[in-house]
């Protein structure tokens, strides 16, 4: 199959402006993102997607791939799907997933990769999939920027939301709660498809757009990962993650092919 990663990208964040160059062990945020995804084998080749030319000068100066996209897009989706467009035009091959990849996750690994697809790969069914991850008690529960899903006895997503799910003023002790991991394998159509839907309201008022999928009657495949990694959506957020990640075994391995050699 030929599966691509996409990860989108603009400097105009509501909540970090700036995002995607702000530096995070001397390299910034993409550049984690961008070399960790392609240390998987599942994706044929990743891609940078954004309107934005400081960051394609910065992909261009440091060898990433980048695609520029309209200024208009209001979602992750819309960037992702311009550019898959584009980078079909440009060789000419059709991609069956494509994988988009949150360039607010700099932990990512490929690994994660990986799992995310299994899905897609076993379930011609399956249209979609995204990483979950249990929420850990405490104020991850509480941050609006944390995604929270809850899901069926089969892994499939019921309700996305910011705030606490499901909620646990009738239970003593902990309630088992997951967020979701900005990991999603879409199938080429779908994606296409996706982004022609009405917007719904419980999409807008979560401001999540996988609500989009479920109001209008899709179904999302939930895969749960054991990989502990943060998401960066605040100035705080980083200055963790530069923390987190100072023994991370994959950094020393940017600009390596998957032998080990130099690039």
């Amino acid at each position: 199959m030929n599966i691509l990663g996409i990860i989108p990208a603009r400097m105009a964040s509501t909540r970090f402006p700036g995002k995607p160059l702000a530096k995070i062990l001397g390299k910034a945020m993409i550049y984690h993102v961008y070399f960790r995804s392609k240390m998987t084998k599942t994706l044929k080749e990743v891609y940078l997607a954004t309107c934005d030319k400081e960051i394609e000068n910065y992909c261009l100066e440091n060898n990433i791939n980048v695609v520029m996209t309209e200024d208009t897009h209001q979602r992750a989706s819309d960037r992702t799907a311009e550019a898959m467009l584009k980078i079909e035009k440009q060789t000419g091959e059709r991609i069956d997933i494509v994988m988009m990849i949150q360039g607010d996750e700099p932990m990512v690994t490929p690994e994660m990769i990986d799992l995310a697809v299994q899905p897609l790969r076993k379930d011609s069914s399956i249209l979609v999939a995204n990483l979950m991850h249990k929420l850990n008690s405490g104020e991850g529960q509480k941050n609006p920027n944390t995604i929270k899903v809850v899901v069926d006895k089969n892994n499939y997503a019921l309700y996305f939301s910011r705030q606490p799910i499901p909620s646990g003023e009738k239970v003593k002790g902990d309630v088992p709660r997951h967020n979701q991991v900005a990991i999603i394998p879409f199938r080429r159509d779908f994606l296409i498809t996706f982004n022609k839907l009405t917007p719904t309201p419980l999409e807008i008022i979560e401001s999540i757009d996988m609500l989009r999928i479920l109001e209008h009657g899709y179904k999302i495949k939930m895969v749960m990962s054991e990989f502990d990694t943060h998401t960066v959506d605040t100035p705080e957020d980083l200055k963790l993650v530069d923390v987190l990640m100072k023994n991370d075994p994959l950094v020393p391995q940017y600009g390596r092919d998957n032998k080990g050699a130099e690039k």
